[in-house]
């Protein structure tokens, strides 16, 4: 890395779990800070401001989805949950709270430092502000033209729907987040229609067979099961 090593804030009471992912990420170039519970979390964050937060769900003294809302009242610090709550509604909650992303324990050191790199991506998007709303986001073959509101599949320029590309716009301005369904629904079609399972569901798979070679094995265009999905960043 150049420059500046980014700081990983680690949130996490298992001792072994933290001498794993400090020496994970150190080995990949990132400085770590440590804290073995939310409130020794909360107090350290301010006085030195994180890059990332890996947070553990399961704290001592606080569910990890009350750090995610107290982070979210002042920083927009990328937070991916690292823990062993798989369930669906867990998944769900820390991403409706406020967090990045979710990997679910055990996991590979190669795919956390990939979902590092994509929240630091989209933490660079939001800092760049108007910026990035001009620019071009490509991916593969895909490529959309924010400024100019055109999409192109291996050069070839695909036309949508004035909804179709609202829910990819969203997308694109969140690649490699995982959004919630809820969180599409009321973007692209507005608070009454958050129940409204269905349109997402019409709308994602039109925009696959527009944007995919083949839908059924989407390359850009990913569902996080139960949850809601994710347009990949690399």
């Amino acid at each position: 890395m150049s420059g500046t090593a980014s700081l990983v804030l680690v949130i996490e009471d298992d001792a072994a779990m933290r001498r794993f992912l400090r020496a994970s990420l150190g080995a990949a170039g990132y400085r770590v800070a440590e804290a073995e519970t939310g409130d020794a979390a909360l107090k350290a964050a301010p006085i030195q401001p994180p890059n990332v937060v890996l947070l553990d769900l399961s704290l001592p003294d606080m569910d990890g989805l009350e750090v995610i809302r107290n982070l979210r009242t002042w920083s927009q610090v990328p937070i991916v949950v690292v823990s062993a709550r798989g369930r669906e509604k867990d998944k769900v909650a820390a991403l409706d709270a406020g967090a990045d992303d979710y990997l679910t324990k055990p996991f590979g050191v190669p795919e956390l430092l990939a979902r590092i790199r994509v929240a630091e991506r989209h933490a660079a998007r939001i800092a760049a502000g108007g910026t990035a709303e001009a620019s071009e986001f490509v991916v593969g073959g895909l490529k959309v033209d924010l400024a100019a509101r055109r999409i192109f599949v291996a050069d070839k320029e695909v036309h949508l729907t004035p909804l179709e590309y609202r829910l990819l716009a969203t997308l694109v301005h969140n690649a490699g987040k995982v959004l919630t369904h809820r969180f599409l629904l009321e973007e692209v079609w507005g608070p009454p229609y958050v129940e409204e399972m269905h349109y997402l569901r019409v709308y994602m798979a039109n925009l696959r067979h527009k944007l995919e070679t083949d839908p059924a094995r989407p390359r850009y265009l990913l569902t996080e099961q139960g949850v809601g999905y994710r347009l990949v960043d690399e």
